[in-house]
């Protein structure tokens, strides 16, 4: 295999992580020991920046920025929404890789950034243009195929399990088998994060909140759902419920979609299923007190109840990314592999885009509890282990002292 010789361009898509600025520092760290790399650049606002020409020179970063992207959340090049549709797109972004002499490509997302990182490895591959693209994965839903699991789902659920575990004794101080708690989360089509939710039960303690368990694998039925709650509320002094935000009905409607919005892949904008649920209590269960809360982008920033085996794994996913490019892979995506043993061992393998971009994992249907409202404990044994450790976020003044990069606009660096 001829050595490639060229630049390094990376970015970031879709909704930002806890971790995701982890994968990046994987990829500057790792791409600064290999000599066919000749400089790093960044794409501000993922590929729509990038068509925009709007690059920076992440060789300009200083080592402490570097090393702070790892306990710093967001994402520290800007994101997007934007999908290449046009050959005009594709002209231009190839005009750009030729300007700035890119030849190792890394785009770190979710299932759509990942189709938007075949679609380019194919489009140089048929105007013979030598590129490298490989995909790093990121998505609190943890729905990406074939990976064990994605960077950016075991903070969320720490997170959300910590906030979970707090609402309860805020509530079992004030519930007198009144009380209806609804925390709104992530997760449109799959319902990883809900369930990641039954992590706040203490071992043994059944009746440990949450209660109820809404996803979108199990059709919403609303009578079903209001004696469920009277139940609980026979046995409890409140009954909080965690409800993913694509929860659906038998015909696989949304129950809460927002008006006439999509965004700019088409999937509908979500929202609002809280409200709905309190709604619902409010409505059918006089005397109830309903109450709904929407943790929203609050459970993806999180970077202070972050997951240290969440921030080591995607740190090592951008440094397998490199190491795959210069090794000559291309059209493929880092994926996460569990280990046998009975000590949590985890490892990266590479999967072809094909396979992986567009694509939904959905949440096991064995590990949902018969009454399709909780989760079995085999689940407990998958989950564990991504939430273990602490970040240790450095603190100034009282408040975390996250980085931001310099973002020194990089010189073009044409091919000849």
């Amino acid at each position: 295999m001829e050595e490639l010789i060229g630049n390094v361009l990376v970015a970031q898509s879709g909704g930002p992580t806890a971790v995701i600025n982890a994968s990046l520092a994987g990829v500057i760290t790792e791409a600064l020991n290999h000599d066919c790399i000749e400089e790093i650049y960044g794409g501000l606002n993922g590929i729509e920046g990038i068509l925009n020409e709007q690059i920076i020179d992440l060789a300009q970063e200083s080592q402490q920025t570097v090393r702070g992207l790892r306990y710093t959340p967001g994402s520290a090049l800007g994101t997007c929404r934007y999908k290449l549709k046009t050959e005009q797109d594709f002209a231009k972004l190839l005009e750009v890789f030729k300007k700035y002499n890119i030849r190792f490509f890394f785009y770190i997302g979710g299932n759509d950034s990942q189709d938007t990182t075949n679609k380019i490895s194919q489009y140089a591959d048929e105007k013979g243009y030598a590129l490298r693209a490989i995909g790093v994965p990121k998505t609190v839903d943890n729905d990406l195929p074939m990976t064990d699991h994605c960077p950016g789902y075991g903070s969320v659920v720490k997170y959300l399990c910590a906030s979970i575990r707090e609402l309860a004794l805020d509530h079992e101080s004030m519930g007198n088998h009144d009380l209806v708690s609804i925390v709104e989360v992530m997760g449109r089509d799959a319902g990883w994060i809900a369930a990641g939710t039954t992590m706040a039960k203490r071992r043994g303690e059944l009746q440990d909140p949450p209660h109820i368990i809404l996803l979108p694998e199990v059709a919403f039925n609303p009578e079903y759902f209001i004696a469920q709650v009277q139940e609980c509320l026979k046995a409890n002094k409140y009954c909080l419920v965690v409800a993913s935000e694509g929860l659906a009905d038998a015909n696989g409607n949304y129950v809460a979609e927002g008006e006439a919005a999509q965004d700019s892949f088409g999937h509908a904008k979500l929202g609002g299923v809280g409200s709905y649920l309190e709604d619902l209590v409010s409505k059918n269960l006089p005397g109830v007190k309903a109450r709904s809360s929407k943790p929203g982008h609050v459970q993806r920033a999180a970077e202070t109840c972050a997951s240290l085996t969440d921030s080591n794994e995607a740190f090592m996913c951008g440094q397998a990314a490199v190491k795959a490019a210069v090794d000559g892979e291309s059209g493929v995506m880092v994926t996460l592999v569990r280990g046998d043993t009975e000590k949590y061992s985890c490892e990266t393998v590479l999967t072809e885009l094909d396979r992986v971009a567009n694509g939904v994992k959905h949440f096991p249907e064995n590990w949902i509890g018969e009454d399709k409202i909780s989760i079995n404990y085999q689940f407990n044994k998958y989950m564990l282990p991504l939430m273990q450790g602490e970040v240790q976020v450095p603190f100034e003044n009282g408040m975390p002292a996250f980085v931001r990069l310099a973002k020194v606009k990089a010189e073009p660096h044409s091919f000849q």
